[in-house]
Parts: structure tokens; C-alpha cells; sequence
């Protein structure tokens, strides 16, 4: 049956069977990170992050979404979903699902990668197999710097079973008093102030009398060789790892709190100790009774439990990137500072910044026409840091408005934000308290701003600002000038090295305005819902996506007339929206030919004959986290391009503050389409996604024929600035 017969039948596109939950999607996604730990052509201390990267991300899916669905399980609710799995069949699903890719993942690290380490000198060993020296070196290290730390909790009648807190690594401990045999359990917790992992001094790096790079244990080893320490007089019978994970998302609605910043500093406090325990990892090594023991006290079910044959909590394998090996890493890469601005500071040999007397400064520049940045093949540092650096100096800047979604530890935007308030200008930050597991950070940034004088507002009741926009208010001569940065990624410097973002800057008057009504509806009472140029959510992004897909289709259906073809480009991290997905499906069946280059989740199934056979998914998983989007709509060879902060998710399009600005400059709109086709053309980090949700990556038939995304746009960089 051809597509054209299968059109003329009347197609349900609400059915289930046309969407992926949400959650499996996930995983998926997931399941392609980890690919990039068991590939052998990933670096070898490459491949560790990766496992790394897996296991951390796996701890925020627990927290967040697979605990939630174990509460509408257990609650007997079946929200309506448009895939229309039950909560308990996705429990099922995700559990099979992780039993395998877990074991996968710890029998790689145990039986390929840990090897792989030995063969360039780096040893992680069983404490068992050290010499004398090394471990009285461990028994001094212990008695000075571990020692000191540990607080052993007992469990008897006068000691209740501890309170975990999430996350922690736990040994459970069997503890007999040699004089009335009765034994009991004892927890001792280890220490996550610590190194996760002791290595030796320069002259005990040593194997077998050879020198190595590196020798060492895991901490735990060395708190377990020394128990007699914590149980003086006692005997201890025996000792296994646990480890918990909790549920760690919470609701808070600003209108039930007296002060939001106070009720999120409590929420964050429940976090750590009060939600309930979603997960058991426990050593395959464990007893019966005391793995049935450990249930019944943190009350977790049998589904929740996974056993681990090997070292618990491999996120800690970070730490293998800090040894000094760089042919097993891939070569550092140096951001550029983009073309335009090289003419705003010059950098010395010591990498500090100096300005020529004669330089212009950033706002001269861009009276010269806007400045499309691509993180991190472009600095981040020379480009957002220097916008708000320059603005927070210059004594014609009057004022500056921001929205902090994610911030770093140690944070110079908001040094400059301090220093601009301190320079006497108006200063506006909006900071995002409900941004997920960064509570905290922005709560101590907040205060911190607060005392300096920056005018602190924590956003609008019912919905989180994920926007990523600034404006600079500026008195030139007679008139009032207004600069903006609109970007897809935080004004954080440390994700701005790892996040593949654009950044937008422009002295354009039509931006300029938006951004005034967006940051006066963010601190004021207003109803704003026009704006000139920006496509902003909860207000219009949705509406104005939804017509320009339509276009599209309109341009399908006219093909007679126009001789074009419909066509549409997005890139995003996730699709999820099932309005936004039945109108793909709708544009599918016009003609419209559609490429997807979803990072992470997509509920859409692509390649279904009379629903979404012009459809076309990838998703491109490497380095640096696929981060930007862009969406481009052909328009009938008149193509636009819009890049921002929304994925095409329900939750970004109806209940976050978001902002999309259409790109308009030629030469600009030419290097978003630059950036998509050699994505598009990836054959070495992309993977296919078919109809069934499984992903397959593409492979070059030769190595030297490789295109990965990432590779290529480096190159692309180096080119580009080498001629302007």
C-alpha cells in the first residue's frame, strides 16, 4: 500500500501507538552516553568520564522521574500520557531495561577498562594487594585524615536505625561483642568530603617494584581494613557497601510561602534526609539477611533493589581525568575569541586582557550590525563575560537586567553584576531559585547580590524564568541606546567549556524594546503579551511555532504553484510536546520534509508509513553536550531561522518564561545553516532514530572518512577565524 493510499484513510494521530514515553525515550538516550564508555575509539580516560556521565545522570532520573512514577503507582493514578503506559508497565519497562545497561556498564569498567588502565601504569587497586609500605602509608593516612571524620552509628534498642542522607555510600557492618556474643549492625558512612579514591605519594607509586602513574584504593577499602578502629574491643563479623538514592524532587509554590527564598532553603534540607529511598544499590557480596534487613528498615520493595558486582557509584570516576596521561584524552580544545570582538582586547602572553587606547569597546561594535557566538568553539569568556564585564565598567551604562538560571560556584557574571552595583547603575537580576539540584548555589548568590545592591527578584508565580537574556541600558550623546544578549545556554563559564550554545548580541532597537517589556513583565505588574520580534513563552512561542509549521504545510500542499517543497530543520534537546508532535505528523503527511536533531528525549516515532515517512530524527552525542537550538523554516526558499532557550516540551512552551529571537542577518542565518548541515551530514556521532524508538549510529566505511559534528566544527572555526 502506497503513502498516498494510506493518506486517504482516516489516521488516528492521538493513538498511542504513534508516541514513546517519555521515560523509556530517556533511557535511550542515556543508553547512547554510555555507548560513547564502551566504544574503543573513545580515549581511554574518555571512556571512564562516560561512565561517569551515565551513572550521574542515572542518579538525577531516580530522583526525579522514576520516583515519581513510583508514587503514581503506588497512588493508583494513571495520568493521561499520550503513549498511555501505565505507571506501573513503565516501572517494569525501565527496571528490565536498567538491570541489563547496569551490569553492562560495571562489567565494562570491571573487566575492559580497569585492565585497559593497567596497561598505561595507572592502578586501582584491592587494598588486599598492596605492599607493607603502602599499607602502613593507608593505616597512617586513615589514623590522621579519615579517623577524624567517621561517626559509626550502631543500631540497638537505645539506637534507632540512622536517618541516610541521599546519595551516601554506606558500609553496613556487623559488629559481635566478643563477651556476650550478641551481634548487631553498626553503619559507618563514608565521608563525601573526602577523596573518593587514596592515592600514594610520589615514592610508593610503585607495582610489583615498578614505578607507575598512578597506585591507589577506594576510600571505602581503606575505612573497612580499619573498622577495629570505630568498634574498639569488638569483633567485626563482616562488611558490605549499600548505597541510596532518594527522592529528591519537590513542588513549592510561591504563593503558599510567606518568602520563597526561606521555604526552598528548608525544602533543600528535606531533600537530603526526608524523601523516600527509590533505589538500593547493595554488593552482589551481601548476606541474605542483612540485604532483607536494610529493606525493611529504609522500607524499599525487592523492585528497588540492584545489585552491583563491583565498585558502587562509578560517577566518582571523574576523578581518572585528573591523571596526567593527555594521549588518553582527547586534545584540549581553546575557545576563540570571535572575529568581531578581537578588535575590543588583545590578550598577553600571562593570558590577561588588555585594551588598546584606541580599541573600540563592545557597543561600538555592534552598532556595526549583530554577533552570532558559538559556544565552546568560541569563548564565552571574550564574548558574554566581556559584554557584562564591559557594561559594569563603562560610566555610560546605566543600567543592566539579567535572568540567572544556573550559575557557577565561583561566578564572574556575578562579580561584574556586584561590581556594576557598587559603580552606582541600576542593576536587575532575576534569579531562578527552582532551578533543579542549583538551589542552593543561586539561594548564596542571591544573598550575595541582595547585599551588594543589586535589586534581587525570584521570578513569577506559577512558572520558572529559563530564559537567557540580557539588556544594557546605555547613554550615548543625546539618546538612550539599549543592547541585548539573548542566548540557549546559562550565563555559567564552567558549562559554557562542555555545552555546545549560541549567543546573540545586538544593539538593535526592535530587541532592544522586547527586552524592556519582558524585564519590566518579570519585575512589575504587567500583562504583556506582544512583542515585536521575540517569540516568548507562555505567550506566543507556542502559537507562533504552530504557524510557521503550518506554513510549511500550506507551502507543501501548493507545491503545483510554488515548485517548492515545505521544509523544516529543528534542532533541541528533547520533543515531548504531543500537540506540537500530532502537528509534525500533520506536516509529515502534507509533504513537508522535516529533519529532527533531538539530543535526548523524542516521543516522536519517525519513518511511519502515511504518518511520518518525510520525517527524519537524529541525535548527535559527543564531547561537548548538545545544547543550542535552532529551528529553521524554509518559507518557500525565503527561509527563517530562530535560535533560544525552548525545547519542544509541554513544560517549556506553557509554563516557563522562555525566550526565541529570529536570527535576520544573511551572513549570520548562513552559519546556523553552516552548523545544521554538518550536522546533519554527521557519520561518526549521530545515530539514526527508527520508527520502533531504537537508535542506530552511523559509521564511516573508513576512519579517515569520519564527519563527526564536533571535529568538523572545530575545524570549521579555526578556518573561519584564520581568514577573517
Amino acid at each position: 500500500m502506497t503513502r498516498a493510499d494510506l493518506a486517504e484513510q482516516s489516521v488516528n494521530l492521538n493513538d498511542p501507538q504513534y508516541y514513546i514515553n517519555r521515560e523509556v525515550s530517556w533511557l535511550g538516550f542515556n543508553e547512547r552516553v554510555l555507548h560513547e564508555a564502551l566504544d574503543p575509539r573513545t580515549p581511554l580516560l574518555e571512556r571512564l568520564k562516560f561512565l561517569a556521565i551515565y551513572s550521574s545522570n542515572l542518579d538525577e532520573f531516580f530522583m526525579v522521574r522514576i520516583s515519581g512514577v513510583m508514587e503514581q503507582a503506588e497512588a493508583g493514578i494513571h495520568p493521561e500520557t499520550p503513549d498511555q503506559l501505565t505507571p506501573v508497565k513503565q516501572l517494569e519497562i525501565m527496571r528490565s531495561h536498567l538491570i541489563e545497561k547496569v551490569r553492562l556498564q560495571h562489567h565494562t569498567f570491571e573487566q575492559e577498562l580497569r585492565p585497559a588502565l593497567v596497561e598505561h601504569g595507572v592502578y586501582l587497586q584491592n587494598y588486599r594487594d598492596l605492599t607493607k609500605e603502602q599499607k602502613f602509608y593507608l593505616k597512617d593516612y586513615f589514623e590522621k585524615r579519615i579517623f577524624p571524620v567517621l561517626t559509626p552509628l550502631s543500631v540497638d534498642p537505645s539506637h534507632p536505625f540512622p536517618r541516610m542522607s541521599n546519595l551516601s555510600l554506606n558500609l553496613a557492618v556487623r559488629v559481635v561483642d566478643p563477651e556476650t556474643g550478641v551481634e548487631r549492625f553498626a553503619r559507618v558512612k563514608v565521608p563525601s568530603s573526602l577523596p573518593r579514591f587514596v592515592g600514594m605519594p610520589e615514592q610508593l607509586r610503585t607495582h610489583q617494584g615498578e614505578p607507575c602513574v598512578w597506585i591507589g584504593v577506594p576510600l571505602e577499602q581503606v575505612i573497612a581494613e580499619n573498622l577495629g578502629y570505630l568498634f574498639p574491643g569488638m569483633t567485626t563479623a563482616g562488611h558490605n557497601l549499600f548505597r541510596i538514592t532518594r527522592d529528591a524532587d519537590f513542588p513549592v509554590l510561591e504563593d503558599e510561602a510567606d518568602d520563597l527564598l526561606i521555604a526552598i532553603e528548608k525544602e533543600i534540607s528535606k531533600r537530603r534526609l526526608e524523601g523516600f529511598v527509590c533505589r538500593l544499590e547493595i554488593e552482589s557480596t551481601m548476606p541474605d539477611d542483612l540485604q532483607e534487613g536494610l529493606m525493611r528498615e529504609l522500607k524499599v520493595s525487592p523492585d528497588r533493589v540492584y545489585e552491583i558486582n563491583g565498585l558502587l557509584n562509578l560517577a566518582d570516576l571523574f576523578f581518572f581525568l585528573s591523571i596526567p596521561l593527555p594521549e588518553l584524552k582527547d586534545k584540549p580544545w581553546t575557545a576563540l575569541v570571535p572575529p568581531r570582538l578581537k578588535l575590543v582586547l588583545e590578550l598577553e602572553d600571562d593570558g590577561s586582557r588588555s585594551y588598546s587606547e584606541h580599541a573600540p569597546n563592545i557597543f561600538t561594535i555592534l552598532r556595526g550590525g549583530d554577533i552570532l557566538v558559538h559556544h565552546p568553539y568560541e569563548s564565552f569568556k571574550a564574548s558574554v563575560q566581556e559584554f557584562i564585564t564591559q557594561a559594569a565598567n563603562d560610566p555610560k551604562v546605566l543600567a543592566i537586567k539579567i535572568t540567572l538560571y544556573r550559575t557557577s560556584g565561583d561566578s564572574p557574571i556575578v562579580k561584574a553584576l556586584i561590581a556594576a552595583a557598587a559603580n552606582r547603575k541600576q542593576v536587575v537580576a532575576l534569579v531562578e531559585l527552582k532551578a533543579r539540584f542549583d538551589e542552593a548555589n543561586n539561594i548564596e548568590w542571591a544573598k550575595k547580590l541582595e547585599d551588594a545592591g543589586v535589586h534581587v527578584v525570584y521570578g513569577i508565580s506559577g512558572l520558572k524564568t529559563h530564559t537567557k537574556t540580557t539588556l544594557i541600558v546605555r547613554e550615548e550623546g543625546d539618546e538612550i541606546r539599549r543592547y541585548v544578549h539573548i542566548g540557549t545556554g546559562n550565563y555559567n563559564p564552567k558549562t559554557s567549556k562542555l555545552y555546545t550554545d549560541l549567543s546573540l548580541f545586538s544593539g538593535r532597537e526592535d530587541l532592544g524594546a522586547d527586552l524592556t517589556d519582558l524585564f519590566n513583565f518579570l519585575t512589575g505588574y504587567s500583562r504583556q503579551k506582544a512583542y515585536r520580534k521575540l517569540l516568548v513563552a507562555p505567550f506566543t512561542l507556542r502559537d507562533r511555532m504552530v504557524a510557521l509549521i503550518r506554513r510549511e504545510i500550506d507551502h507543501a500542499q501548493n507545491i503545483g504553484k510554488s515548485g517548492v517543497r515545505g521544509k523544516i530543520i529543528a534542532k533541541m534537546n528533547s520533543l515531548v510536546d504531543a500537540s506540537m508532535i500530532r502537528l509534525l505528523y500533520e506536516a509529515s503527511q502534507a509533504g513537508v520534509e522535516i529533519d529532527l536533531i533531538v539530543r535526548g528525549i523524542c516521543c516522536l516515532r519517525p519513518g511511519i508509513p502515511g504518518v511520518s515517512d518525510n520525517i527524519r530524527v537524529i541525535s548527535v552525542i559527543g564531547k561537548f553536550l548538545e545544547h543550542s537550538r535552532i529551528f529553521c523554516f524554509h518559507n518557500s526558499g525565503q527561509p527563517e531561522y530562530y535560535i533560544g532557550s525552548a525545547d519542544w516540551m509541554t513544560r517549556n512552551l506553557d509554563r516557563r518564561v522562555e525566550a526565541v529571537v529570529p536570527i535576520e542577518d544573511p551572513s549570520l542565518v548562513k552559519e546556523l545553516q553552516t552548523i545544521l548541515d554538518i550536522m546533519l551530514a554527521d557519520n561518526r556521532q549521530a545515530w539514526d532514530m527508527d520508527s520502533d524508538g531504537t537508535f542506530t549510529q552511523r559509521r564511516p566505511l573508513a576512519d579517515d572518512e569520519a564527519q563527526g559534528t564536533q571535529t568538523v566544527l572545530k575545524a570549521h572555526t579555526l578556518k573561519r577565524d584564520s581568514v577573517l
